[in-house]
């Protein structure tokens, strides 16, 4: 995970990911995320797939944007 190289939605490499996965990757962008305002109580992994993607319950958003979420404040945190 790199902010400067986001994951494309088609990215193959997240076409395996779970629901599972997703709910902990969820818990993580709540984790690092309320720290700068960003909550986002009622995302969870989506009941809808597309091109073998799980979506996530945030807008309907691709798990890569979750994903590109969290290396963007990973990011932020070490350079500050």
């Amino acid at each position: 995970m790199n902010a400067l190289h986001p994951i494309h939605p088609a990215d193959p490499a997240i076409h395996h990911l779970t629901g599972r996965e997703l709910t902990k990757l969820l818990v993580e962008l709540r984790t690092e995320g309320r720290e700068f305002g960003l909550l986002w109580p009622s995302a969870k992994p989506g009941e809808t797939v597309m091109n073998g993607r799980v979506l996530v319950s945030l807008g309907n958003v691709p798990a890569s944007t979750v994903i590109n979420l969290l290396a963007l404040l990973r990011e932020f945190k070490r350079h500050r």
